[in-house]
């Protein structure tokens, strides 16, 4: 019986020839070119909108990004060490750590050795002194019990194994094989049976169910699915050019407006710091400022220069009381009564003017 096709043959449709490309356009058919111009504009003018709040979206964000997100996060960052960080670390350091040294050599002195001498001078004699009486009487039971094994064994054999063995294969082999020929005579009519009536049923189900949904995809779902695919790939394909023509657009906008503000309000106020401001200030610099600052440079060196001549007559008035009080220092003779040489000479006027000073 010949089996119903409602598949379409893979080379049923048009054929391209030899090294001949298939184009788009011809694949597409009129239906996609004829809803590709009206979609195309139709989202353009909905997307430019978008696109144009996105992109001061765009600009706002990385404005407030790196004007005030990043400080405060560099902020907070910095408190947070300084609150949280710093004072963990050094509690850490300078407490805990120190408290986990001293109480783990608290208990390796506590608990540790003694163990280790509990366990090397009391557990390990008493161990092997039961490992060696266990291991005796182990000796002796494994003895008793071989022997009762085997006896036991014996007897198991010949009361159970035997008679089990001559059982299973005089009288239960011969009843298996009689009952497993007729289960597969009873297995092979019944499988006969099955077929039939499944060979059957599937008929039925393919002419009463397949072929009319095979037909209906065919028909109705392939078609529709068709179109709604070109529908689909058509406003997807616009949506992109509209998105990039609304970045165009958009980046147009930005420019405008850029060289507006910069027209309007940074050329001008280049313009007035240049030809206004800076030679004012200049001038003021010129004819107030540096007029101002010598000036105060040389009250600064007559203010020092009298300091220090105040200085110097307070110390030589000072000196002069302290020698009209307590006398000039001691001159100092040679031993061997001759005159005191040019460098003796410069020590003991160096030392005099200290003295002098102090």
């Amino acid at each position: 019986m010949g089996m119903v096709d409602l598949e379409k043959a893979p080379g049923a449709g048009a054929q391209a020839g030899p090294g001949e490309p298939v184009r788009r356009s011809d694949a597409e058919g009129c239906l996609a070119v004829a809803i590709r111009i009206p979609v195309r504009v139709v989202v353009l003018v909905l997307v430019v909108p978008v696109r144009m709040v996105w992109d001061v979206l765009v600009v706002a964000g990385r404005f407030l990004r790196d004007a005030v997100l990043r400080p405060v996060g560099r902020a907070l960052a910095w408190l947070g060490r300084a609150v949280f960080v710093w004072p963990l670390v050094g509690l850490w350091r300078y407490v805990v750590v120190p408290f986990a040294k001293g109480v783990g050599w608290l208990g390796h002195v506590l608990l540790v050795v003694p163990a280790v001498w509990l366990y090397r001078w009391v557990l390990t004699p008493v161990g092997q002194a039961l490992a060696r009486f266990f291991t005796r009487v182990g000796a002796v039971l494994a003895t008793v019990g071989r022997g009762l094994y085997a006896g036991l064994a014996w007897l198991g054999r010949y009361l159970a194994v035997v008679p089990a063995v001559w059982l299973y294969r005089w009288v239960l082999t011969p009843v298996g094989h009689a009952l497993v020929w007729c289960g597969r005579q009873v297995a092979r009519g019944v499988g006969l049976v099955v077929t039939g009536v499944g060979f059957v049923l599937y008929w039925i189900c393919r002419v009463l169910l397949v072929l009319p949904v095979l037909a209906v995809w065919r028909w109705v779902l392939a078609p529709v699915g068709r179109f709604l695919a070109v529908v689909g790939r058509e406003v997807a394909d616009a949506l992109g050019h509209a998105w990039r023509v609304a970045g165009h657009v958009s980046r147009a906008v930005g420019r405008f407006l850029g060289t507006v503000l910069r027209w309007a309000v940074a050329e001008p106020a280049r313009w007035v710091y240049r030809s206004v401001l800076t030679p004012v200030g200049h001038a003021v610099r010129d004819t107030v400022l540096r007029p101002l600052a010598e000036a105060g440079r040389g009250a600064r060196r007559a203010a020092r220069q009298a300091l220090a001549s105040a200085r110097l007559s307070v110390r030589q008035a000072r000196a002069d009381v302290r020698r009209m009080l307590f006398g000039g220092p001691a001159v100092r003779q040679p031993v061997d009564g001759r005159e005191p040489s040019a460098a003796e000479a410069r020590t003991l006027g160096s030392s005099t003017t200290a003295l002098t000073k102090d």
